[in-house]
């Protein structure tokens, strides 16, 4: 019923946009792409918050929004942590722990419009703006990102090439914003009209096209080592994603998993993960 309930709204919202696109196309990509940015969950919840308490957190202001950032010293490089859609610091917390034991400095943060962090709108542009600053303030070695974080990771080394990143993990990521978008047209049911809205929108303020934004582009002008973990089975992401980006970056290692979803939260994904980042060199794992 509840899953009738959120088609019935989403379809109602791509009539809505159809409609309007033929009045003002330009309104209409605005308040679709605002929607599409618009995280419903995502918020710290009381037994997520026992767990965060144990940290050390800062707030760090970036653009006018109040970025939570969480914190576990260790004697070894630091980590820094970027968790996918509708999530927060608080799905890291296996993780968390192996590179605790491993003696990791460890850094998470919540996005923008997620967990204690401020903000209503959430993308991948402003998702790593916070990063570049968090990184600056933290000088990470290392940056792990599940899902949409793991996206950002690799942006984010491709616009902020000069920093202090040695090795990139992603988790179950998405490689084209194309076929987000896609999957987005489909859910919500708008037309050809509303999606173009939708690239001239993002053409005027990011300065790039929904086909243009790639992560499978950006890896071949990065030189940073990269591990992509990505379950064959993925519901949530397709597994084609990881290869086709695995393809095109020189420096990647691809560890390919079966039913093991899209969180990837097992030990196995863990240890795999600390052995990428205690290697001196890029290693081949075993797929």
């Amino acid at each position: 019923m509840k899953d009738l309930v959120i088609t019935i709204f989403a379809k109602a919202y791509g009539a809505y946009f159809n409609m309007l696109a033929l009045f003002s196309k330009k309104l209409a990509g605005e308040k679709a792409f605002t929607l599409f940015s618009s995280p419903r969950k995502g918020n710290v919840l009381p037994l997520q918050a026992t767990f965060l308490k144990k940290a050390e957190d800062i707030r760090i202001e970036v653009g006018g929004k109040q970025i939570q950032t969480y914190s576990w010293k260790g004697t070894e490089e630091t980590v820094l942590l970027l968790h996918g859609w509708e999530s927060n610091t608080f799905r890291w917390r296996n993780l968390i722990r192996f590179l605790s034991d491993a003696n990791f400095t460890i850094v998470a943060f919540d996005a923008p419009a997620h967990g204690n962090s401020s903000g209503g709108i959430f993308n991948v542009p402003l998702y790593t703006e916070c990063t570049h600053h968090i990184a600056k303030h933290f000088n990470p070695a290392y940056i792990i990102g599940h899902s949409v974080g793991g996206m950002t990771a690799v942006y984010h080394q491709y616009v902020y090439p000069h920093n202090s990143i040695q090795k990139i993990v992603t988790i179950g990521a998405p490689s084209e914003f194309y076929e987000l978008m896609e999957h987005y047209q489909n859910i919500v049911g708008f037309n050809k009209r509303v999606l173009g809205s939708i690239d001239d929108y993002i053409q005027r303020h990011f300065g790039f096209g929904i086909r243009d934004f790639s992560s499978s582009k950006f890896v071949q002008k990065i030189k940073t080592d990269g591990l992509l973990i990505h379950d064959i089975e993925d519901p949530i992401t397709p597994y084609h994603n990881s290869e086709k980006v695995h393809a095109k970056w020189k420096n990647s290692t691809l560890i390919s998993t079966r039913g093991l979803g899209h969180s990837m939260h097992q030990d196995k994904v863990n240890h795999q993960i600390i052995d990428f980042l205690k290697s001196k060199k890029r290693a081949n794992f075993s797929t």
